[in-house]
């Protein structure tokens, strides 16, 4: 007789919250049951969600024991499930409790407590929400089978204990976190942890990062087999960059990888800080005189720094923030500014719609780019309404947008990456010719984020490492002896400004913070600081190595808690501004210092971006309406206009000879391996 997995603990109305644009969603929130099972193969942690439980037990692949209980699914893969079932089923949770190596906890005042559960190889898994409670019952279960320290440094974190002898006696008595346990023993469970497992550092981090955006596979190339004993992988098995390519960086080569000799440096404490109410439509209209000028800007950025933007006007400050508007113009300025915005705009659109089949074929480069365009669009948030269905008229002014960028910025033209910029900008305007000119003020920001030489990337992630040498020597420290001393697993964090770190509403919101340029213009580093001053723990105290950090960096993507983040970020800078030792290098980097005549690429290629300068329209450029968006992914027409008033709009023939230097422009350098294999099934699905 087969034997069935009986059922040690189960717990409906537990919840995983996954990322919706509007949070009223009932989507929001996934309702599933949390089981404790005991396998043949061992003891198991499950979560699935209900309507999966319900399909499955409709096909009779639950089965009951005692008062729950189930058998493996028998052919799960040979079902046929409609969409939302597959969406379901891709949040389910299993794995062995010996592979656990920690686990977080809700503050107590949180609201609904939560679980997060994290392994040796640093997967981290989403929260487990206990809307009905049950946390602490599931958590008293697994005390009979391991054994739990809880963190020095962190009360939120608990650490798995390897199996010891001599730890059999102890119980969670002796950390206080149940009123009632049972002090039964650690059971005797053992595997064999002796994989000695290493990963190569990869050489290509634009492709991996933007390979799939999923799961920290895309950044892991094979695996490598090392003797239990070595400590260090060979010096050939790292990647240059860890060694050579990014400027002021030193990797220790240190052995030992305790924390006894690293110096902290004695800071300031940091002061408390809070976040406002967002700036509301009556505040926004009280700053504009009689003429339609805006006053106080700086009073304005405080304001919008200190809590953002109501929704309701938001696309009407981004237009300044990203300098589709002057902040000091009139409202007739404005609207001759937005006249000639619209024609060029145009103009520039018309260059590659009237470019023939015959042209293109002797035109690789922009055949090139169209591909990668097409390609990119067709897996940029689609799981956001605004872009969700085949037919969607939004994704055709996506790619319009796009490819015209090529034409107004020849030698940048399109990189991977850059739909990700302009997705969230696009859903705020609604608009073509808005979205277009924002996108392109967004795109000054950080244009140098995606040239070939990769000098934009190091430039800011050698910064990160210097303000970490100061800010927290001990983790700089740990992660240098762990081969992250490069601060790589940062790597997507500033590419695209955290676009997968958040929920989609929440990036709005953090883009018009850091577009302030409060408190300094490199905010966005300090942010890097703040979360992985919130991960240090977890980071240390599992004693992740170069894999686990980077498994688990990817893993804690849209679970970072936006508002406690940018105000531990904003207490980092004022607590480095009052540090009275404070080396110069990062007193530039955090604009504390008066800039010289001559600003080095380091301390500029990141400051606030120029207004950029209209094109002056040809004689004979006539106006062309813009077109409206639809707001949903419903069905309609236009593709957002693309041959809207062309008979008014001229063509200049040398517009359209793109520069060849940069030929098959992609993430890929061409002195990188191009051979990298994507791991993760789910490469190609952006979610």
């Amino acid at each position: 007789m087969a034997f069935q997995n009986q059922v040690l603990f189960a717990k409906d109305s537990v919840y995983i919250h996954i990322n919706v644009q509007d949070a009223k969603d009932k989507d929001a929130h996934i309702a599933g049951r949390v089981f404790f099972l005991k396998k043949p193969e061992g003891y198991f942690i499950e979560w699935k969600a209900e309507e999966v439980l319900s399909l499955e037990t409709q096909n009779e692949e639950w089965d009951v024991i005692g008062s729950v209980g189930y058998k493996n699914d028998r052919d799960a893969d040979s079902v046929t499930m409609n969409a939302k079932m597959d969406a379901r089923r891709k949040y389910n949770i299993s794995f062995d409790i010996l592979d656990l190596k920690s686990f977080k906890r809700s503050a107590p005042n949180h609201g609904w407590a939560y679980i997060i559960f994290i392994l040796k190889d640093g997967s981290t898994f989403p929260p487990l929400h206990f809307h009905n409670g049950g946390s602490k019952a599931l958590l008293k279960e697994l005390e009979n089978f391991i054994h739990i320290r809880r963190s020095p440094n962190d009360p939120r974190l608990f650490i798995v204990n390897d199996h010891d002898p001599e730890m059999l006696s102890k119980s969670f008595n002796e950390l206080a976190i149940f009123s009632d346990s049972s002090g039964a023993l650690v059971q005797n469970f053992i595997k064999d942890s002796d994989r000695g497992l290493h990963k190569k550092f990869i050489k290509d981090p634009y492709t991996t990062t933007l390979g799939g955006f999923s799961k920290v596979t895309n950044f892991l190339r094979d695996v490598l087999m090392t003797p239990e004993n070595q400590i260090e992988r060979p010096q050939s098995e790292v990647a240059e960059l860890l060694q050579d390519d990014i400027p002021g960086m030193e990797i220790s080569q240190m052995e030992d990888t305790g924390f006894e000799v690293v110096t902290k440096t004695k800071l300031p404490p940091r002061p408390s800080v809070k976040r406002s109410d967002p700036l509301t439509a009556m505040q926004w209209n009280a700053f504009f005189d009689s003429e339609g000028r805006i006053t106080k800007v700086e009073e304005l950025k405080d304001i919008i720094f200190r809590g953002g933007l109501d929704p309701a006007i938001r696309g009407d400050v981004w237009k300044y923030l990203l300098n589709f508007y002057d902040w000091d113009s009139t409202s007739k300025k404005r609207q001759d500014q937005r006249k000639r915005k619209v024609d060029d705009y145009f103009r520039m659109k018309l260059q590659w719609k009237t470019i023939s089949a015959e042209q293109e074929r002797r035109f690789s480069l922009l055949k090139e780019r169209r591909g990668l365009i097409d390609k990119d669009v067709m897996r940029t948030d689609r799981t956001q309404k605004f872009f969700s269905g085949d037919k969607n008229p939004n994704l055709q002014v996506l790619y319009d947008i796009l490819l015209t960028y090529c034409m107004y910025n020849f030698d940048l033209g399109y990189v991977q990456g850059m739909s990700d910029i302009l997705s969230p900008i696009l859903v705020v305007m609604e608009n073509e010719v808005d979205a277009f000119w924002c996108f392109a003020g967004a795109m000054e920001r950080v244009c140098h984020n995606f040239e070939m030489d990769q000098n934009g990337m190091k430039v800011q992630l050698s910064q990160i490492h210097k303000l970490m040498q100061v800010y927290d020597p001990e983790l700089c420290a740990y992660l240098e002896s762990h081969d992250s001393g490069n601060f790589y697993f940062c790597f997507r964090w500033i590419l695209i400004m955290f676009k997968r770190e958040f929920h989609f509403h929440e990036i709005q919101r953090l883009w018009e913070v850091i577009w302030t340029d409060r408190p300094c213009t490199n905010f966005h580093l300090i942010i890097s600081l703040a979360i992985l001053d919130t991960e240090k723990s977890t980071l240390m105290e599992n004693k992740f190595g170069f894999t686990e950090i980077l498994k688990h960096i990817n893993d804690i993507s849209l679970s970072i808690p936006l508002e406690e983040t940018l105000c531990k970020a904003e207490g980092i800078f004022l607590q480095l501004k009052e540090f009275k030792k404070l080396p110069a290098p990062v007193k530039e980097i955090l604009g504390l210092l008066p800039l010289p005549m001559s600003v080095s690429m380091e301390n500029s290629i990141f400051m606030s971006a120029s207004s950029h300068q209209d094109i002056k329209p040809e004689n004979g450029g006539q106006r062309v309406d813009t077109p409206q968006l639809l707001a949903t992914g419903g069905g309609g027409g236009g593709g957002g206009g693309a041959t809207a008033g062309a008979g008014g709009l001229s063509h200049s023939g040398s517009g359209t000879q793109l520069s060849s230097s940069n030929s098959g422009r992609s993430l890929v350098n061409s002195n990188m391996d191009s051979s990298l294999e994507i791991l993760d099934d789910d490469a190609k699905i952006f979610t």
